[in-house]
């Protein structure tokens, strides 16, 4: 994949995997990396999939570049990814962890035509997990007002991970620096607030979202409970499937159950390629110009 210039400023760390011809295109979360999908995408392409991770603008850098981004900037990097694949691949899958849940679905939003079906990983809608302050909800009013300019949070355990070996290495990258591998130790407020916006705009769209989707969460989500995963499969226009995950927290395409993931994600595009009616289901266009 290429993405335009002004939208990476860094290395880029985008991937490849497998060579079939059905393409999966994967989406990293907000302070994230390409590498926190890697491993459901390399399952997914030994299933016989061409598998594609994008590196969102302003990502794999410094709190800096981040900053220098906006929530349109991030749909931005998905589209450009998206296109150049769908222009070698006739049936093109979305999926996306967290954040990038919500920008597979804008993705389906913009190109109702072209995505064959969404993939959900934890989609995050609200920050209402058993580890998030409750006071959070106070915080995230005062920076839809404008008042994070100059806040940063910092990750905190468990960082999304219940395998603790695992999570001892993402720390440890973090803390290192190292943010291409494990994403940044601290949210910039103002990127808060772009995804407070970005959740407002995608709340609107859902409705007349009819792509088929399938949403994986977990259980014990310490950052997004699972009220998330119910709210879109209440409020989306299409055939949503749902599955609950027992044993992860919220990094489900790392932790324990990342092969049970992708297990499921290879399952839902076999359904759908043998249906392929249920991936042409028709879409309003008037609304899917609100969602521009």
């Amino acid at each position: 994949m290429s993405p335009k210039p002004h939208m990476v400023a860094n290395r880029d760390h985008s991937f490849q995997f497998g060579r079939g011809t059905t393409a999966v295109l994967l989406i990293h979360g907000l302070t994230g990396t390409p590498s926190e999908v890697k491993a459901v995408g390399r399952s997914i392409a030994d299933a016989g999939y061409c598998v594609y991770g994008v590196q969102l603008a302003g990502h794999c850098g410094t709190e800096a570049d981040l900053l220098e981004t906006s929530w349109q900037d991030w749909l931005d990097s998905s589209l450009v990814a998206f296109d150049e694949i769908r222009r070698k691949h006739e049936v093109v899958f979305v999926g996306g962890l967290s954040m990038g849940a919500l920008l597979a679905l804008l993705v389906a939003a913009r190109r109702p035509e072209d995505v064959a079906g969404c993939i959900l990983y934890s989609p995050t809608m609200f920050y209402d997990g058993w580890s998030v302050p409750r006071a959070s909800l106070l915080l995230h009013a005062a920076i839809l007002l404008g008042l994070g300019r100059h806040l940063r949070f910092r990750e905190s355990f468990p960082y999304g991970i219940k395998d603790e070996r695992l999570r001892k290495r993402v720390l440890a990258a973090m803390e290192s620096g190292r943010s291409e591998e494990a994403g940044l130790l601290y949210m910039p407020g103002q990127s808060l607030g772009q995804l407070l916006r970005l959740i407002r705009h995608i709340k609107r769209c859902l409705p007349d979202i009819r792509t088929p989707a399938l949403v994986l969460h977990a259980r014990q989500d310490d950052v997004t409970s699972i009220k998330n995963a119910s709210y879109i499969a209440a409020r989306i226009g299409g055939r949503m499937e749902k599955i609950l995950l027992d044993d992860s927290y919220h990094m489900i395409t790392l932790d324990r159950e990342r092969d049970l993931v992708a297990r499921h994600s290879v399952a839902f595009i076999q359904r759908l390629e043998l249906r392929p009616e249920a991936s042409t289901l028709s879409f309003h266009t008037e609304r899917a110009r609100e969602c521009s």
